[in-house]
């Protein structure tokens, strides 16, 4: 039998991540990268066939062994606070950037060569902001911003190798980071009110259009944004 086709998800030990990993693993063996919690990603690899685990430090981490990589799901992002623009200091901003944008970059710019031999596809977890912005959230929605561009164009450039290029952009999703903030009931109540389904995403949802994109069955599409937001952005 010839050998699977393998994913890399950056960020697979999250919420997020977790609910991506399980969508991919009809159709790839996936890679479970981590930060610093090695025991969170092997509990998401344990029921999928084929899964491992890798250790990645963003930016600057060595993403490893890709060989046989054809599918790249960029997931990560930084645990931040909420300050408005004009209270966002340069430390705060330079940090989010390196994670977010510059590690983008490092784990693309390593898997090129095989996600070239292969005809693959990069997926990057994007927001909602970027198409109505909320309040307080820059240090989301600004680096997805940079990410977003670079899609865009790795579409572009990239095509010609058969590779494709897209994003999912989320709002609100009741995982990971989530469940760890104690919200106010007013405030969820306002939120629910801002989407037009009236209700938050679960991880699965969004995990589905990931999958998706990053699969064969999403074959002719590439350099597009998804707004998996619940209508938030309509």
């Amino acid at each position: 039998m010839p050998e699977r086709a393998r994913a890399l998800v950056v960020g697979g030990s999250g919420g997020i991540g977790a609910a991506i990993c399980a969508a991919l693993a009809p159709d790839f063996d996936v890679i479970v990268t981590y930060g610093g919690n090695r025991e969170a990603a092997e509990a998401v690899a344990a029921p999928l066939p084929g899964a491992t685990v890798r250790q990645l430090s963003l930016p600057e981490g060595d993403a490893g062994d890709l060989t046989g990589v054809s599918a790249i799901v960029f997931a990560a992002g930084a645990d931040i606070g909420q300050p408005y623009v004009g209270d966002i200091t340069v430390e705060q901003l330079q940090s989010v950037l390196a994670t977010e944008v510059l590690g983008f970059q490092a784990v693309v710019r390593a898997a090129l060569p095989e996600l070239r031999r292969a005809g693959g596809s990069i997926v990057a977890v994007s927001s909602a902001g970027l198409g109505r912005f909320p309040p307080g959230d820059a240090l989301s929605v600004a680096p997805k911003a940079a990410v977003q561009a670079l899609i865009r164009g790795l579409a572009r450039e990239e095509g010609r190798h058969g590779v494709r290029a897209n994003a999912v952009a989320v709002g609100v999703v009741e995982a990971g980071i989530f469940h760890r903030i104690d919200w106010e009931q007013a405030w969820i109540d306002a939120a629910k009110r801002n989407i037009a389904l009236r209700r938050f995403a679960s991880a699965s949802e969004i995990a589905d259009v990931v999958a998706f994109l990053a699969s064969p069955r999403a074959s002719y599409v590439t350099g597009q944004t998804i707004f998996a937001d619940g209508g938030y952005a309509v």
